[in-house]
């Protein structure tokens, strides 16, 4: 499994995921999950993915290889007008990918989010399902997460906020992320980030966070330590003055 993140940011677009796959306890390996193709001061755009790992290699092998042979550049996402128009043409790819599995397209589903801005139009951010369809972030729902999602998510309702620094956003997806991979063994290191600065139309800020990276082994102490001290800094719980007896099938009450 996997777990992506991508946020849509009044400064512009941060991307993180991570990059373990594995079929079984004891077949784990690492693979890059963060894809990016730029065409300077035209467009920048970032995919990440997440499920069954030959279909999104298929998914994204093909959207390279239109983009590195003229003759096929046609439907291209380098050549596409809009974002929108790039996340039909990535869903179709992702359709067929699919599909090419025949009956048991099912087991080798996959998820996607797209981001990245064309011209001097917007910076959009996608998720695209395995049937080619996709969904939209906005102001309501300003990041989009796919594969391992529920252990990362509380921190990111609470606390993620559009006008955030991208090091803020950095730091609170870092903490996402150390709760995921403590919750999941299916979600490890190394991390893979992009930031995307609106308006730049260049290619994102990339880097890579190691397992021994110093800032983010500072993020998991500080992280589990604030939980700790928060959790003693709450009132303990208090029992009632009557209690019921389980065992009493009237319900009778003893006194504590």
């Amino acid at each position: 499994m996997t777990y992506c993140v991508g946020l849509l940011m009044d400064r512009g677009l941060v991307f993180i995921s991570d990059t373990r796959t594995n079929s079984g306890i004891d077949n784990i390996s690492r693979y890059r999950k963060m894809h990016t193709w730029t065409k300077p001061g035209d467009r920048s755009i970032t995919l990440l993915s997440a499920g069954n790992l030959a279909t999104t290699q298929i998914a994204v092998g093909l959207l390279d290889d239109r983009t590195q042979r003229l003759a096929d550049r046609s439907p291209s996402i380098l050549e596409a007008p809009t974002m929108f128009q790039v996340a039909q043409l990535v869903g179709q790819t992702l359709k067929g990918a699919v599909a090419n599995h025949g009956e048991q397209a099912s087991a080798f589903e996959a998820t996607l989010i797209l981001g990245g801005q064309i011209g001097e139009m917007p910076p959009r951010l996608f998720l695209i399902y395995p049937e080619g369809n996709f969904i939209e972030a906005g102001a309501d729902t300003p990041f989009l997460q796919i594969g391992e999602a529920k252990y990362g998510k509380p921190i990111l309702v609470r606390a993620f906020d559009p006008s955030l620094s991208f090091e803020a956003a950095i730091k609170l997806l870092l903490v996402s992320f150390d709760s995921t991979m403590r919750a999941n063994l299916s979600v490890g290191m190394p991390l893979d980030v992009n930031v995307y600065e609106k308006d730049s139309l260049k290619a994102p800020r990339s880097m890579r966070i190691e397992q021994d990276d110093p800032y983010f082994q500072s993020i998991s102490r500080g992280w589990s330590q604030a939980l700790t001290s928060a959790v003693e800094s709450l009132p303990d719980f208090e029992f009632p003055n009557e209690t019921v007896d389980p065992n009493d099938p009237d319900g009778a009450s003893l006194d504590r």
